[in-house]
């Protein structure tokens, strides 16, 4: 099969999902159209509305296209705990599609636009295109790898270790499709959703982004957030970025 890699002058037309995958693997031409054809057609979520509902039937997946979502749980007495945050180019509905209801529920947080990938299309997608089928396990994997690192952060990292954690993951993730520049971007939180994200305080956390910047280490400029020292704040927070970027899935699918 032949393999290129995405022309930089098109990449911009291409889905967010085509751009995130294209910096990790050279896609052939068969894949690139795949890959476009689950990313069509679109429609609109408005801000607040769900996706999936925790405890409602999700017989398909998502690719979210634009906007933030967030992946979450609310308990009996009304508290929420955040799982993630669902950007651009990631696919929603793992785990929902394979249980009978939905364990979690998504919610769109800003407007948003999704393309919906019915169970028989992903099925079929898996049977016929094996190297497609490996990079989407290589996506749902890059999920299951975030979460131990928010496992880590709930369980060992002090407050202001949890905050460096997640500002430095934002920054990555965000730059996989190219929403942020080098060291910085545009915080899509509040701090009161930060807070749901890292089991934290609201004023715990302006706390402890106060403390941050104190230390010469970010600068928060209105939405706008700004590392100043990436190598200290990632000592700090005990970053490592393996888990984000340096997969092994263009050995894998070579030996395929």
């Amino acid at each position: 099969m032949t393999v290129r890699a995405l022309d930089p002058k098109t990449s911009d037309a291409a889905g967010p999902l085509t751009r995130k995958l294209a910096r990790v693997v050279s896609l052939s031409p068969e894949e690139l159209e795949l890959l476009a054809e689950i990313q069509t057609p679109t429609r609109s979520v408005s801000r607040g509305r769900e996706i999936i509902g925790e405890g409602r039937k999700c017989g398909e997946m998502f690719v979210l296209l634009e906007g933030v979502a967030i992946r979450y749980r609310v308990l009996h007495d009304g508290r929420r705990q955040i799982l993630n945050i669902t950007l651009p180019g990631d696919l929603i509905g793992f785990p929902a599609c394979f249980f009978e209801t939905a364990l979690y529920s998504i919610a769109a947080l800003t407007d948003t636009q999704i393309a919906t990938i019915p169970m028989p299309q992903l099925l079929s997608l898996f049977a016929r295109h094996r190297r497609v089928a490996g990079i989407l396990l290589w996506l749902f994997s890059c999920e299951a790898a975030m979460y131990a690192e928010h496992l880590t952060d709930l369980g060992r990292r002090s407050a202001v270790e949890r905050v460096a954690h997640f500002l430095l993951e934002l920054l990555v993730r965000l730059q996989a499709v190219g929403l942020a520049e080098e060291r910085s971007y545009r915080m899509p939180l509040t701090q009161e959703l930060i807070g749901d994200t890292l089991g934290l305080s609201v004023p715990h956390v302006n706390r402890t982004l106060r403390q941050l910047r104190d230390d010469g280490l970010v600068a928060i400029e209105g939405h706008r957030v700004v590392i100043k020292d990436f190598e200290g704040l990632a000592a700090l927070a005990d970053f490592e970025r393996s888990y984000l970027s340096r997969m092994r899935i263009s050995e894998a699918l070579a030996q395929g």
